[in-house]
């Protein structure tokens, strides 16, 4: 059984005792705030309630995700629903799958310093860094593949000297590999014109008159591909 004890916690400067067992944000919510932003899934995927804290007595500053990281004794908390880092507007039917595309909208990858802090902060274990790389060399590709898994909550920019929006710099990479170097998905294609021809029509009709519980005894008991 799990020794399940109190902790002191500080949210916006105030401390609050919470049990040692609940998540960052379960224990903002213990501690009786209402989270309508930075909450999304509470599983880790969508990358919304990235939080800045540091524990009393150490001097370190630490990036995690509120859903996925148990409080500790002393923790200083604030929250970080987004981070307002650059983002290129850009047409993707406009753009070559070249490292020169990159470049034009994030010419920032080329000042890396190889500090590696991205890597350290990322919640999803990605080498940050290394995808980095293969964007300053073309590998858009490789970029895409190393990016995937990505769920842009801000995390790695946070922590980059060199102003680097690592998470829009590898979706510009997925775009471009899906565009121009990911074979043809004839499945994909076929859906897509059964969708514009109105295939789906009636199913999609007949979901919108279900209420609520039936749409959860749906999707909870639907087939999925593995």
């Amino acid at each position: 059984m799990t020794d399940k004890k109190m902790v002191d916690i500080y949210i916006l400067g105030k401390r609050y005792s919470v049990p040692n067992t609940l998540t960052i944000m379960e224990s903002m919510e213990y501690a009786g705030y209402q989270l309508k932003r930075g909450c999304g899934c509470r599983s880790g995927f969508c990358g919304a309630c990235a939080t800045v804290y540091r524990v009393k007595g150490n001097k370190e500053m630490k990036v995690v995700l509120a859903c996925q990281s148990k409080v500790e004794d002393d923790m200083y908390l604030t929250q970080i629903p987004f981070f307002p880092g650059d983002k290129g507007i850009y047409d993707v039917n406009d753009l070559d799958a070249t490292a020169d595309s990159i470049a034009k909208y994030y010419p920032e990858i080329y000042k890396c310093i190889g500090c590696n802090s991205c890597t350290k902060g990322c919640s999803q274990g990605l080498d940050v860094m290394q995808y980095i790389g293969y964007a300053q060399r073309g590998e858009l590709e490789r970029c895409a593949h190393a990016s995937f898994d990505c769920v842009s909550c801000g995390i790695c920019a946070t922590r980059c000297p060199a102003g680097i929006t690592h998470y829009n710099v590898g979706l510009i990479a997925r775009r471009l590999t899906g565009k121009y170097i990911a074979a043809e998905t004839t499945h994909l294609n076929d859906r897509v014109r059964e969708i514009e021809n109105g295939d789906h029509d009636l199913d999609l009709e007949e979901l919108m008159k279900k209420d609520i519980s039936e749409l959860k005894d749906l999707y909870n008991n639907r087939d999925i591909t593995k």
